[in-house]
């Protein structure tokens, strides 16, 4: 079984269906959104959304690495990344799900 991802075009669709209207200003409302969330980043490095979580820039140190294939070491240079943590709205909502899921998956069984 694949997995397919869930896309740009996939959420611009659901605004689509959801709110009617039309594909390319759903296209554009998505497109709107995360070029002021990166803007936002960029500018404060750290953007809350309530009852959905914080995304925050954080700072990695240069560091030796290794390619696992040939064992060779190679310096990753000093970057910065965007971390994701989930509001507890966001957790609790996964975990009533997944509890859902396993109690159908043992009914399954019995």
């Amino acid at each position: 079984m694949i997995k397919k991802n869930f896309t740009r075009k996939d959420l611009s669709n659901k605004i689509y269906k959801n709110l009617g209207f039309s594909k390319n200003f759903s296209l554009s409302i998505i497109d709107s959104f995360f070029e002021i969330l990166v803007t936002e980043l960029i500018k404060t490095n750290k953007v809350k959304i309530s009852s959905f979580g914080t995304f925050k820039v954080m700072k990695k140190k240069e560091r030796i690495g290794r390619n696992p294939k040939t064992k060779e070491e190679a310096k990753i240079s000093s970057r910065k990344v965007v971390k994701f943590k989930p509001s507890l709205f966001i957790k609790k909502k996964l975990n009533k799900k997944w509890k859902i899921i396993l109690k159908m998956k043992v009914l399954i069984k019995l």
